[in-house]
């Protein structure tokens, strides 16, 4: 069950002696919330969905958008308000955090990341039809700012064993803004082309709040599109992977769909030992366009912690040693349930962002 208001941040210190990644921390509500609370940046790549998912107004800026990520993802599904966001082509991605730490619980998958990947009906017999996966990486709030800004760490996922040679590590692409044209992108492997407008989708696909040009890193995975044809069926599948990325499996498929922070690697691709996490990212990890589709863009629609009981008794048995925050944190921003900046309150879902970095979702009545 959802707690509405948020307190101050408390932090758990880790013990004298141990790796410095572990810092323990949950809000000092009586009642926690299985489900993400806030997003903390949203920075796209140009996609067909952009600026529409969600929809981008004269005026919005970096965090009126995240505000209205929090309106669209934050929660549990079953939300009136509940709806998804579109990360772009690849590199495109969103950070989030809960209102607790999530522990990694030793042989098991620690949470959950929702997309809107489907199975394919015309080819009911194959393993895939719309997925668009995107890498998730995770992070530790080392430094207690409650800032997404400490080292992150990749989730090694199923194509670092399945397609070994075909992933691109350190990959990186380039788009330029072209107003209500094809956005040209380039990489840092010689290669180049166009984020594709189509029929579908009018309105500018670069993200309008963003200048470019636009510059994203990561680990590109292989091509997953094929064209299967059988008899009258004719239809570009995109298949699934086995494990380890948002947005990859249908939502059914809650296994598939969750993610296990011992799956952790650091730059280097060698395991990382978290037993908490504090942030989490996704990002676009296809750099591709089939006909008929559009470019390979991760949406996501959530997460949740698959474990909330023993995530929160394994920061309580950690020890506390300080309240973040002590409780003061002030208003800085104030956001109607589409994003709109607001004076001050109006009666419905009202979204403020605090003085020590955390995200309130009120209603007024």
């Amino acid at each position: 069950m959802k707690n509405p208001a948020i307190g101050a941040l408390v932090c758990l210190l880790a013990v004298a002696g141990v790796m410095p990644i572990q810092a323990q921390q949950m809000t000092d509500d009586a009642v926690h919330s299985q489900y993400l609370l806030a997003v903390d940046e949203y920075v796209p790549a140009p996609g067909q969905f952009i600026n529409d998912l969600p929809v981008f107004e004269t005026g919005d800026d970096a965090a009126s958008m995240a505000a209205k990520c929090t309106a669209a993802i934050a929660g549990d599904y079953s939300d009136d308000d509940h709806s998804m966001i579109s990360l772009g082509g690849f590199g495109g991605y969103v950070t989030f955090h809960f209102d607790h730490s999530i522990a990694n619980i030793a042989g098991e998958r620690d949470f959950c990341i929702r997309g809107n990947s489907m199975q394919s009906l015309m080819f009911p017999e194959v393993e895939g039809g719309a997925s668009e996966p995107g890498i998730v990486m995770v992070s530790k709030d080392v430094n207690h700012n409650n800032l997404p800004d400490d080292p992150w760490y990749e989730i090694s996922g199923s194509a670092d064993v399945d397609s070994v040679g075909k992933v691109i590590y350190n990959y990186e692409i380039t788009y330029t803004e072209a107003p209500m044209q094809d956005i040209p992108w380039t990489d840092n492997k010689g290669g180049s082309g166009v984020v594709e407008r189509n029929t579908f989708h009018a309105q500018e696909y670069f993200p309008q709040w963003l200048s470019g040009p636009l510059t994203f890193k990561g680990t590109r995975l292989p091509q997953n599109g094929w064209y299967f044809v059988s008899g009258t069926r004719k239809q570009w599948v995109l298949m699934f992977l086995r494990y380890g990325y948002a947005d990859n499996v249908p939502n059914s498929n809650e296994d598939g769909c969750s993610i296990d922070i011992s799956w952790a690697v650091d730059e280097n691709r060698q395991p990382v030992s978290l037993d908490f996490v504090d942030f989490v990212r996704v990002y676009t990890g296809m750099n591709q366009t089939y006909p008929q589709l559009g470019e390979t863009s991760t949406e996501v629609v959530g997460a949740h912690d698959l474990h909330l009981d023993a995530s929160i008794n394994a920061i309580i048995a950690s020890g506390i040693n300080g309240v973040y925050g002590n409780g003061k944190a002030t208003e800085t921003a104030r956001y109607s349930a589409d994003g709109t900046r607001i004076a001050k309150p109006q009666r419905g879902l009202n979204i403020i962002r605090m003085s020590d970095g955390t995200v309130r979702k009120v209603y007024v009545k």
